[in-house]
């Protein structure tokens, strides 16, 4: 079996054992987890095949289609900070993680020769529902950010690159993403959260 034939068994078997776990832990815990698993299995079958970057990856009936990048990987961004009712302090992951996430809406895209800035207007999740923190940040991001998408993509779900989906951020907030943070504070990737409604 190849190593994209292997990954798409290893996202199958993840998603069965999380639909087994669905009543004892919360869906955003679960979802986080989950794809959490599933990026770093892309990241070893990238390291593995020579250091290519894998970009996308798309789920299809069960199975995982895996698109190789066509250059280097986004620079990680660091957010900057802004006006805020509230001090922004970057996610840490916890011991053993690779990553920490920050909950929040992405939205007031533009396009600007260093990247793609956004504001994110921070989170959090209480009981299924998306509550307001007070803090708001800008950042800019490379444009190729990969962000995991579903209802931000008509209901398909999917990855694509930050600059695919700059029409749909420009205006205010909408869309609720996942932030995930490295050990360094820099934002690797957005996980669309739609298992949460605004509250």
């Amino acid at each position: 079996m190849g190593m994209v034939d292997e990954t798409g068994l290893d996202d199958h078997l993840a998603r069965l054992a999380a639909e087994g776990r669905r009543f004892a832990v919360p869906m955003a815990a679960e979802e986080i987890r989950v794809r959490g698993d599933r990026r770093r299995r892309r990241k070893r079958v990238a390291q593995m095949s020579g250091g290519v970057l894998l970009t996308a990856a798309v789920t299809v009936g069960g199975v995982s289609l895996v698109l190789p990048g066509t250059g280097p990987g986004p620079s990680a961004a660091k957010p900057t900070p802004s006006h805020s009712a509230a001090p922004f302090v970057p996610p840490t992951p916890a011991a053993g993680e690779e990553y920490a996430s920050e909950v929040g809406y992405v939205y007031d895209a533009t396009v600007r020769a260093d990247g793609i800035r956004v504001t994110v207007r921070q989170l959090r999740a209480e009981r299924g529902k998306a509550v307001p923190t007070g803090v708001v940040h800008e950042v800019t991001l490379p444009p190729r950010t990969p962000v995991e998408v579903e209802q931000a993509a008509g209901g398909k779900p999917g990855d694509m690159r930050l600059e695919e989906l700059v029409d749909r951020l420009r205006g205010g907030p909408r869309w609720v993403f996942a932030l995930d943070y490295d050990g360094e504070g820099r934002i690797q990737s957005l996980r669309e959260a739609y298992w949460l409604t605004a509250g």
